[in-house]
């Protein structure tokens, strides 16, 4: 999709809330509204239109701040929840969406029961994106990502989505590993900025970047010298299917932030072990005794706690012959690994969580009471 194209909302804003069933602590403002920010610059803060610029959509313009919206999975949707947005209608995929992250936050949670899962019957379909302009604002979806990940679906499918007035924006930024991604990637926070912009709640993501930098200071104290830091391979296990998994690299994506903050050494990197993603490989536990990685991280696992993955996933492999005799296994340093959507708030919880398993972090590494002012806009 051209970078110098040019999007524009319908003129009235629906001011319908979120749908039936879905409901957020956050995003109850105190005092005056702080987002009164102008997009990129080309707007005003009276309310007049502005554009939010950013690959693959280019420039996109606003009537006023939508309301109503969709997005991708819990990387984007997690970023409408800090920015203090009702929820998004719908998701590639409710199940990838994490929403107990924020049983870790006082005063925000979703609830995603009633949130339309896109991709729920297997495939993507034009005619549901048709079916949610009528009640959505702005897609917060890579156009690009539908055409290279969905069955059927062609450049005119966007255009005639758009032209009902609700533009897609977004950017896939979890991986980095498909091949039709070439133009440029950002960072969580450089894609949460432009959500900000969108959103016109500029103010809310200073807020969370001020945050973030006390954050990756304190994560910084725990990391050790470089030759102190442990071997970790991350691959996505199924319960039906144990002993045969994906690997990942730990790569530049937004879905490995944690690893690449923590320092951690890719068990995987000086090896023969490709990344799933590009040749959609297998390792299997004789490949894993020959590199015998000093912790297993464990990813398609999130929607079990630490005691339902340790009597489904953890006691299977310490029963394993083969398994057993891995020194992770041995040592008892098998664990969920993350999601594959990290947002601001996703971010700081799973960091905490993988710094306290990798390296023995003790209390907090965030401040949480300040995380929920962020979103319920007490700043």
């Amino acid at each position: 999709m051209s970078d110098h194209r040019t999007w524009t909302r319908r003129n009235v804003l629906r001011t319908g809330g979120a749908i039936a069933g879905v409901s957020a602590l956050a995003g109850c403002m105190g005092g005056d509204d702080s987002g009164n920010g102008n997009g990129n610059g080309n707007g005003s803060s009276d309310g007049g239109p502005y554009t939010v610029s950013m690959p693959p959509v280019g420039e996109v313009e606003f009537e006023s701040a939508p309301q109503n919206w969709s997005a991708n999975n819990g990387s984007w949707a997690d970023m409408g929840i800090a920015l203090g947005q009702e929820p998004p209608e719908a998701v590639y995929l409710t199940s990838r969406y994490h929403t107990q992250y924020y049983d870790e936050i006082p005063d925000v949670s979703v609830d995603k029961s009633g949130m339309k899962a896109l991709w729920g019957d297997g495939n993507l379909n034009p005619e549901e994106f048709l079916e949610l302009s009528e009640g959505v604002d702005v897609f917060v979806n890579d156009p690009n990502f539908v055409i290279g990940r969905a069955d059927g679906w062609k450049q005119d499918d966007i255009d005639q989505i758009e032209s009902t007035g609700t533009p897609f924006f977004g950017n896939s930024i979890f991986s980095t590993g498909y091949n039709w991604h070439d133009y440029d990637y950002l960072s969580l926070y450089e894609a949460f900025e432009k959500l900000s912009q969108v959103f016109k709640e500029e103010e809310r993501y200073q807020q969370f970047a001020a945050l973030h930098d006390e954050f990756q200071s304190n994560v910084e104290e725990i990391v050790p010298p470089e030759g102190e830091r442990p071997n970790v391979a991350i691959m996505w296990a199924s319960e039906s299917d144990m002993g045969s998994f994906s690997p990942y690299l730990i790569g530049e994506g937004t879905s490995f932030k944690q690893w690449r903050d923590l320092e951690v050494n890719d068990a995987f990197a000086e090896t023969d072990v490709r990344d799933f993603h590009s040749t959609r490989g297998k390792v299997d536990y004789e490949t894993l005794l020959e590199i015998d990685p000093d912790y297993i991280m464990f990813r398609g696992q999130e929607d079990k706690t630490a005691e339902e993955f340790q009597n489904a996933i953890v006691s299977e492999m310490e029963n394993d012959d083969a398994a057993s005799k891995l020194s992770a296994v041995q040592n008892g340093n098998v664990y969920r690994g993350g999601p594959l959507y990290q947002g601001p708030i996703t971010n700081l919880v799973v960091t905490e969580r993988a710094a306290k398993q990798v390296y023995d972090a003790e209390g907090e590494l965030y401040d949480r009471q300040k995380v929920s002012d962020i979103v319920n806009g007490n700043f």
